[in-house]
């Protein structure tokens, strides 16, 4: 026990921070939330109002075509992802939010991008989240293009009913989970809840209140996300096919409405998959995450290994240790600089790390060595 405690302990011990400098690339975007880098170095980068919009380096050029979006609320145009083969189709995926039968939903697509043309064509849609609900939060629209699959991490809608009737425990609801879809836009054979009677095919894992980050470790080809808690609660998870992550029948954080605990916290045997990390209970110890990678690059040797996730409350960027499924937060870059932190990525040839902050004046940060 004393080795664990140990152990444990070294990994909370804060990292001597590398020194680094931030550059801000493009100032003035308009809440912007995605960010995927093309094999040519430039930068697409989605904003909620709806405009897709690339960075070569340089200067800031608008791309046509994007779908039309519901920004009401926490909607609009979400995350944006590349397909594997895109160096020969062109072909990127999309996250929105738009109206539908009950109430606007994520939305989820793919296109081909022209870029002599300054457009993406061919927009199809493959999937909108059932059911449509009312009211304007908690959509998720986090994406990920990992071993062959197109993963979606998606919100519950912020539906109120705290019980086993909640539409995040309804396998009839897609609504407050990770879906799991082929290239092709089809259902994987192998997807846990293939012919369940009632039970929506493309779901992967469910019990999610809120995912807004998602990756892929560099080692196991584990999907983690991160998701919101309510009052604190806030959590990383390791998915599981077909695990039951609790919400909200389980969960470490407290009610808006009532100041207390409405759920008994995650333990052992409960039935539910915990998380690998959390916070709370109670507003000012929390993280909602918003965007998280792995750091693989060669800038910030001290980082190799170590999860990078956006803070959006307090405004900065999270730096974690990870060992298998220990996690400790060690680091808070940015802190002082007064952004929120909606999105962040690695730059594939430079190993610098990109950062899109949060808002309706928001830039494009850049963290670089300091020499």
């Amino acid at each position: 026990m004393r080795l664990i405690a140990a152990f444990v302990a070294l990994l909370a011990t804060p990292l001597a921070a590398q020194d680094y400098r931030v550059e801000v690339l493009v100032p003035g975007l308009d809440r912007p939330w995605g960010m995927e880098f093309l094999p040519t170095g430039e930068l697409l980068i989605t904003e909620r109002g709806g405009a897709l919009v690339l960075w070569d380096g340089a200067e800031l050029s608008p791309i046509a075509g994007a779908p039309a979006v519901d920004a009401r609320g926490q909607g609009g145009l979400l995350d944006i992802a590349l397909a594997p083969d895109f160096a020969q189709s062109g072909r990127l995926w999309l996250s929105w939010v738009a109206r539908a039968p009950g109430g606007p939903s994520t939305h989820l697509g793919h296109a081909r991008l022209d870029r002599e043309g300054g457009q993406i064509r061919d927009l199809e849609t493959v999937l909108v989240v059932e059911p449509g609900v009312s009211g304007n939060g908690h959509f998720g629209g986090r994406l990920l293009i990992h071993e062959g699959h197109v993963w979606l991490g998606l919100g519950d809608r912020n539906f109120k009913d705290f019980g086993p009737e909640h539409i995040a425990q309804d396998l009839g609801s897609e609504n407050g989970s990770v879906l799991r879809l082929a290239l092709d836009g089809s259902i994987p054979a192998d997807n846990p809840f293939v012919g369940q009677p009632g039970a929506r095919p493309a779901i992967w894992s469910y019990g999610h209140r809120n995912v807004q980050a998602i990756t892929a470790h560099p080692e196991t080809g584990e999907v983690w996300v991160g998701e919101h808690g309510e009052s604190g609660g806030d959590e990383i998870n390791i998915l599981r096919r077909g695990g039951n992550f609790g919400w909200p029948l389980a969960s470490h954080g407290t009610s808006y409405m009532i100041g207390r605990q409405f759920a008994p916290p995650h333990r052992a045997g409960d039935g539910f998959e915990g998380p690998v990390y959390h916070w709370g209970p109670g507003r000012s110890d929390n993280f909602p995450p918003s965007g998280m990678v792995f750091y693989d690059g060669t800038a910030f040797p001290d980082w190799r290994g170590h999860l990078l996730m956006g803070n959006l409350r307090h405004r900065y960027l999270g730096l974690f240790s990870v060992a298998g499924r220990e996690v400790a937060q060690v680091g808070r870059l940015l802190e002082g600089e007064g952004r929120r932190i909606r999105d962040v990525a690695v730059g594939p040839e430079d190993g610098f790390i990109y950062v899109l902050a949060d808002g309706e004046d928001a830039p494009l940060l850049r963290l670089v060595p300091a020499r």
